[in-house]
């Protein structure tokens, strides 16, 4: 008999895998998995994902660490079978050669028109400015930057809707002035043009007051046409939302939840059957613990889904729902990789 014996670090990379790898155990679970196993940047944050008209496409910042300067923006594409090699897509090189650090991914699949990538740079948050790329081939090759207009930041974390063809409704933020609140709505033809015309840009006035909340990253839930909420990351240990009758034109006051938040990114979808899914840091401090909760009138919600529960960050999620009906999940795995889940809505079970 051969004997092999292994190092402590060959060993430790195995049983890691193998335990990074195996689903919590929910029935709804049916794969966990790293988009890579290896990449050219030691740190992952911020992850958005979309499915494209043939296959699903996502991405995220990567670099050194948060706010250093060769943090870019990397993508990979899911190949029916398997994930593709991360590729950087963004950086922040000025025309002066310096470069600055990118932020925030968020892809945007418009019903009609090319695969949209909205992202930020700048030295920090509150000096950041939107910029966006086009891709006409799911996201294989990417069209120049395109500066968003001055005072338009676009979809700032979490996901934007579609309100009809050609019309986008996207939560927005700003950090300088103590994280306020804003929605942006965008009616054009995805050109870089009207991408940076501000007549293609509405902007509404501050959702909150930083004497109220510190608010920032609001999620888009769907109730009907006109019947919109969103759910936003605050400082108050809080989730905070505020609700619109009108299509996102006009908001209530925005108003704490009974869901907590460590300060940290959430998302939230509306599933085809008519329930809405949050993902989140169930806690108010910390971001050790990341789930899926599930609701049926956006108000009253049950967790469903236990996805990390243990040392280390897990965070920044972002949720859709595929043409198939099952629901992909993407989030931050301890700043060192991009997690990829897989939910079979039909086994979702609220408690």
């Amino acid at each position: 008999m051969i004997k092999i014996k292994l190092s402590s670090v060959a060993m430790s990379m195995i049983l890691g895998t193998f335990a990074q790898q195996t689903p919590v155990s929910s029935p709804a679970l049916l794969r966990s998995e790293f988009i890579y196993e290896r990449a050219p940047f030691p740190s992952a944050h911020a992850s958005t994902i979309v499915e494209t008209r043939s296959g699903l496409v996502a991405a995220w910042f990567g670099g050194t660490k948060e706010r250093d300067p060769d943090v870019g923006i990397w993508v990979s594409r899911h190949d029916g079978s398997q994930w593709t090699t991360p590729v950087e897509v963004a950086n922040g090189v000025q025309p002066d050669g310096k470069r600055l650090p990118c932020w925030n991914p968020v892809l945007f699949q418009p019903t009609n028109g090319p695969l949209v990538l909205f992202y930020k740079v700048g030295p920090s948050p509150d000096t950041w400015w939107g910029l966006a790329r086009t891709s006409s081939d799911e996201g294989r090759t990417w069209s120049p930057a395109i500066k968003l207009p001055d005072g338009i930041l676009g979809p700032i974390r979490a996901k934007p809707i579609e309100l009809s063809k050609g019309t986008m409704l996207a939560g927005s933020s700003t950090e300088h002035d103590g994280w306020i609140v804003h929605m942006e709505r965008y009616t054009g033809d995805w050109s870089a043009q009207s991408l940076a015309a501000a007549a293609s840009w509405q902007k509404t006035e501050p959702l909150n007051t930083k004497a109220e909340f510190g608010a920032i990253q609001p999620a888009i839930l769907v109730h009907s046409p006109t019947s919109l909420q969103i759910l936003c990351r605050s400082r108050q240990s809080v989730i905070a939302e505020s609700w619109s009758q009108d299509g996102g034109r006009t908001w209530s006051p925005m108003k704490a939840t009974t869901l907590p938040n460590p300060s940290a990114g959430i998302d939230a979808v509306r599933l085809a059957d008519g329930r809405f899914l949050l993902i989140y840091n169930p806690t108010a401090t910390g971001r050790a613990k990341l789930d899926i909760a599930v609701s049926h009138d956006g108000k009253g919600w049950k967790r469903a889904v236990v996805l990390e529960d243990s040392s280390g960050e897990y965070s920044y999620p972002a949720i859709i729902q595929a043409r198939d009906g099952r629901i992909h999940a993407t989030y931050t795995w301890r700043r060192e990789k991009i997690k990829h889940v897989v939910i079979d809505p039909k086994l979702l079970e609220g408690k």
